[in-house]
């Protein structure tokens, strides 16, 4: 019973898990205020300008009857008011409405989506502006009273002196390096007949 236990504790604080059950929770909360977006504002304005286009008749109000039954008044009369209850019939106006909600609900999410990844990149083209100084470097150089124009100008001289000193690092390592597999051969045989040389 212990064991079952354990493995429950080690399933349920596994990462992923965790992680599975915030994104269900904010997909549920974003979920709603999507659904409230396209129901309570952008639906109304669709159907009021499908109003001024079909005359009155709204896109709730859009029917093919397969069988038609209409209302009975209590004095036993039918009257030319059809009882949807009791007809059978084809809602266009359900399945368009929708239509019109996924695109709706598509579009706002994509938005979302790309404000967020505008201001993400946003955060991240600030950030590597600064690139090669640290937090503490940036406020350090604020408490000596620079101004931004000039914190950048330290970040991009200390930019390029990492940018000299890795190319400086690359064209030693390739001037040192053999030019060929032939001369690699040659000294690695050089360096074994040294050191058999030494133990003799």
């Amino acid at each position: 019973m212990k064991k079952f236990f354990r493995e429950f504790k080690t399933f349920i604080t596994r990462g992923n898990v965790v992680d599975m059950a915030v994104g269900v929770i904010i997909g549920g909360a974003f979920s709603a205020i999507v659904t409230a977006l396209t129901n309570n504002i952008l639906m109304p304005l669709i159907n009021w300008v499908l109003l001024a286009i079909t005359g009155g008749q709204g896109i709730d109000k859009i029917y093919t009857y397969l069988s038609k039954v209409f209302e009975v008044n209590e004095a036993g009369q039918v009257t030319d008011v059809v009882d949807l209850t009791k007809s059978i019939y084809i809602d266009w106006g359900a399945f368009i409405t929708a239509i019109i909600n996924f695109i709706l609900i598509a579009l706002v999410l994509f938005l979302i989506i790309k404000v967020i990844n505008g201001l993400r990149e946003g955060a991240a083209k600030q950030k590597g502006k600064y690139a090669p100084l640290t937090k503490e470097d940036i406020k350090a150089l604020k408490a000596e009273g620079k101004s931004r124009d000039e914190i950048l100008a330290v970040a991009a001289g200390k930019k390029a002196e990492a940018e000299e000193a890795a190319k400086k690092a690359a064209e030693e390592a390739a001037a040192n390096a053999p030019e060929t597999e032939q001369q690699l051969l040659c000294e690695i045989r050089d360096l074994l007949k040294a050191q058999s040389a030494k133990k003799e």
